[in-house]
């Protein structure tokens, strides 16, 4: 159960840490009208992170015979996946994609809802799902449904804490950040994603 519960922090972390527009969104609020604001519209990301996690363990549920039978097999393409999202995660770059908002008030509950479904848009992210699902074995016969559902309500956990240590860091940081150095992010974040897809391919073959 504990090394569940760790697999969904990670895996919440991991899907919430590249930076594309819903996450330039959020640095976006967080720099122009404060943490909270950043925050509130990461709790919407993490909210459909939280529905397609719920929608992927369930379509990976029925094939449980089917991956254990090929559990090497789909670890090693779960790795290549993620290298593949590293590698895009790396050459991305968001911020051409960003547009000015209107400066009026908005509420938490709006920053919430429109960073929900900019991000619920994106039905790709169920790729990378499965991808991290299948390296990190989280879908097995020895888990329960109640089991899977606290590792999914972990992968929200983690991507809580993730949106609460960049806004806060952001927020911090104001007056020395510049949004147009968040490529250098992404490039961090990518570069940790396809080691951790390096690790995962060499440890399975040796």
């Amino acid at each position: 159960m504990l090394g569940l519960i760790g697999k969904g922090l990670v895996i919440g972390i991991l899907v919430s840490a590249p930076l594309g527009p819903a996450g330039m969104l959020c640095i976006q609020r967080t720099l122009n009208r404060g943490r909270w604001y950043g925050f509130f519209t990461g709790i919407g990301v993490m909210f459909s992170d939280v529905i397609y996690a719920a929608l992927t363990c369930l379509g990976m549920g029925f094939m449980v015979g089917f991956i254990e039978a090929n559990e090497l097999l789909l670890e090693i393409i779960g790795s290549i996946v993620l290298g593949l999202f590293g590698y895009y995660t790396c050459c991305s770059n968001p911020v051409k994609d960003l547009r000015k908002r209107v400066a009026g008030k908005i509420s938490y509950t709006y920053g919430c809802f429109t960073g929900f479904l900019l991000t619920f848009s994106n039905v790709l992210v169920v790729v990378l799902y499965i991808g991290l699902f299948a390296r990190f074995g989280f879908v097995a016969t020895e888990y329960s449904a109640w089991m899977l559902l606290a590792g999914i309500i972990c992968i929200g956990a983690g991507a809580a804490i993730w949106w609460l240590g960049v806004t806060y860091v952001i927020s911090r940081m104001k007056k020395w950040f510049n949004i147009r150095h968040i490529r250098i992010l992404n490039r961090i974040v990518g570069a940790v994603i396809i080691l951790l897809a390096i690790i995962g391919i060499v440890s399975l073959i040796f």
